[in-house]
């Protein structure tokens, strides 16, 4: 029999078990830096040492970072679903924990790219610095899609969201387009479920949700329950 395909959205709130900051809680990854400082092409313009620190710091703590269980109970799911993660994080937690199938929307911090043609792309799992070279000679820069940038993934993205059978939301505020508008491509007579601690305010208006307010561990906890009786 078929299984049944089953898109998980994911923003910073699934990460915050691992440590990893998200971007709006009070102690969260902003307070010390203005956005477009470090997160826009033109911020990376004015002080490109000050960007680079800023997602060298990051991909060190990625790295010392582990998957939780959130991600691992992501996992257990495939055994019973055909799964694809879609997902706002640029860290490789969903990876590293055995997800199959994972779309970043905004990037990877373990990848860099030159800052004249975006498709030269190579891996990285060390610093990037003023003067680190493409092959085509332009400077390198964090292969992660900035404010006030395009989002390449988008539209695949969109087509996901649109096959699913069942749709979840983890950890994220819903607030950040285009990414935050997949949960409108889906169709509208199938479950969704949206895991936060927040929930976020545009939820009542989404048709078929169910809302799990608890952290992403406990909720993916109870929606691998729920699932189990309807898969």
């Amino acid at each position: 029999m078929q299984k049944k395909k089953l898109v998980v959205f994911t923003g910073a709130g699934i990460s915050a078990e691992s440590g990893l900051k998200t971007f709006r809680s009070n102690n969260g990854l902003w307070m010390n830096y203005k956005i477009e400082e470090v997160a826009t092409p033109r911020g990376f313009a004015a002080n490109p040492k000050l960007v680079l620190d800023f997602y060298n710091m990051r991909r060190r703590e990625v790295a010392a970072a582990k998957p939780n269980n959130a991600h691992l109970q992501l996992v257990d799911l495939e055994k019973l679903f055909d799964v694809t993660i879609i997902t706002q994080n640029i860290d490789d937690l969903h990876e590293r924990a055995g997800s199959k199938h994972v779309v970043h929307l905004h990037g990877h911090i373990f990848e860099m790219k030159s800052t004249q043609n975006s498709y030269k792309i190579y891996k990285t799992n060390g610093d990037i610095h003023v003067g680190d070279l493409a092959e085509d000679g332009f400077q390198l820069r964090p292969n992660i899609v900035w404010f006030e940038e395009p989002v390449p993934m988008i539209n695949i993205a969109e087509e996901i969201a649109a096959t699913a059978d069942i749709f979840v939301v983890i950890g994220t505020s819903l607030q950040v387009y285009p990414a935050a508008g997949l949960i409108n491509c889906t169709r509208a007579y199938i479950p969704k479920f949206i895991i936060d601690n927040d929930i976020p305010k545009v939820a009542k208006h989404i048709n078929q949700l169910t809302v799990i307010e608890k952290t992403a561990s406990e909720g993916v906890a109870d929606l691998v329950k729920i699932l189990n009786e309807i898969k």
